[in-house]
């Protein structure tokens, strides 16, 4: 299973339910990487997506506690059991997770890479992705040359887990 997120510099990922910042070839990022795999969200995130809609270029898992929680276009899956039976089978670099904060920090200890875009910003936020710098289990295997977007400087970066 793998991971992919858009961070700043303090590995903020949202604020009030919404993206801090979209970078149209970020956007495009995520769809490539997703294109054709099983991709693991939360309800939250769903619901963040443009008309609250799964992708349609993938298989779509949205992690709910809510019992009775449904949504068109996607399989529910309400615990870490449920979802690791309906991927049994799915190759690990076909599974990518794309949040939020919770899903993120339950399922990291599962992954064993993780896309990242930094933005070299600092934004008013109050949902985080776990810094990696911090943890000793991972370290970058691939950094990409910068890249600016109007006036935000951002690069690509994959981590793997030692």
């Amino acid at each position: 299973m793998n991971m992919i997120a858009a961070v700043d510099k303090n590995w903020a990922i949202g604020n009030r339910g919404s993206l801090l910042v979209r970078i149209p070839s970020d956007q495009r990022l995520l769809r490539q990487e997703t294109a054709g795999k099983v991709v693991v969200m939360g309800r939250k995130t769903l619901e963040g997506l443009p008309g609250g809609r799964p992708f349609d270029h993938c298989t779509n898992i949205v992690m709910s506690t809510r019992p009775d929680y449904k949504v068109r276009g996607a399989e529910v899956c309400h615990d870490l059991d449920e979802l690791f039976a309906r991927i049994e089978g799915t190759g690990p670099d076909d599974v990518i997770v794309i949040g939020g904060g919770q899903i993120y920090r339950l399922l990291l200890p599962y992954c064993g890479k993780v896309h990242i875009t930094l933005i070299e910003h600092a934004y008013t936020a109050d949902t985080w992705f776990p810094n990696l710098d911090l943890d000793p289990d991972w370290h970058i295997t691939a950094d990409s040359d910068e890249i600016t977007y109007f006036d935000l400087e951002y690069r690509h970066l994959c981590y793997e887990r030692k």
